[in-house]
């Protein structure tokens, strides 16, 4: 890995961690009242989650950038120039390594053994892009999934300010949220899968090695297996937002499931 790359990835992990620790609180105090009437374990996965839209919102508007613009990626999926690509997977593995470190220092109230091996998997295979620059087209792609982690993250900012469920904002965010997941992370696998088997064969292929090809292919049956996890379970949520069967609500002072056990519901 290169000292670019070391860098951006240190910088990324500071960064995020001090948007975690000083910026969101901030912000938040001047958007939401709602904010400081928060607990301090709800005020914490309320930081994390606005760093995660953050990073999100970067890393995804960047990756499309690359997709539409950097020609050299696009030529060649499996040999092109990185540049770009690294510096764009450098950020994500920096919110990885700050978000790996806030589970385990939260575990009793964000711990997520699903999202623990999301960002494993994620770690693994980027790990390779950064140290030999392979495979740039590919773990640019990947990170298109990232455009819905802002809809996932409003989602739980309105439960959280018990916005009721038939707002028309919470109804028309959970739409939202359920139609982008669809479409970035369960419509493109077709075409991804169909960009990998291409490459089966080929002297490019074959130059990549044992070694990172079964990081390649296995991370991302395991980062899809979990996306389709995911997807069915937005997809319950959100027919029974739209159908008015989200059961019966929970009276005041009473704990929700939630409040007993939280859920993460990242999806970065």
């Amino acid at each position: 890995m290169e000292t670019r790359e070391l860098t951006v990835v240190a910088g990324s992990f500071v960064g995020f961690q001090l948007l975690f620790s000083v910026a969101s609180p901030r912000l938040s105090f001047a958007i939401t009242p709602g904010y400081g009437r928060l607990p301090p374990t709800k005020l914490t996965e309320w930081n994390s989650r606005l760093v995660s839209t953050v990073h999100a919102l970067i890393v995804g508007l960047f990756c499309l950038y690359i997709l539409w613009f950097d020609d050299e990626v696009n030529a060649n999926p499996v040999w092109g120039d990185p540049n770009l690509v690294k510096l764009n997977v450098a950020i994500t593995c920096g919110y990885l390594l700050y978000d790996l470190v806030l589970l385990a220092c939260n575990w009793s109230t964000m711990g997520d053994s699903f999202f623990v091996c999301h960002h494993l998997a994620a770690l693994y295979a980027y790990g390779y892009v950064l140290t030999r620059g392979v495979l740039p087209y590919f773990a640019n792609f990947r990170l298109i999934s990232e455009l819905s982690t802002p809809f996932v993250n409003q989602r739980w900012f309105y439960e959280t300010l018990k916005y009721p469920r038939s707002h028309r904002l919470v109804v028309f965010n959970g739409v939202a949220m359920s139609v982008v997941f669809f479409l970035v992370r369960i419509a493109v696998m077709p075409s991804y899968w169909a960009s990998v088997f291409a490459t089966f064969g080929t002297p490019e292929f074959d130059r990549l090695g044992l070694g990172a090809q079964v990081a390649w292919i296995t991370s991302c049956i395991a980062l899809d297996i979990l996306n389709t996890i995911w997807m069915y379970k937005i997809a319950r949520g959100c027919y029974k937002v739209l159908t008015g069967r989200g059961g019966p609500k929970v009276k005041e002072g009473a704990a929700s499931p939630s409040d007993k056990k939280h859920i993460n519901n990242h999806t970065d």
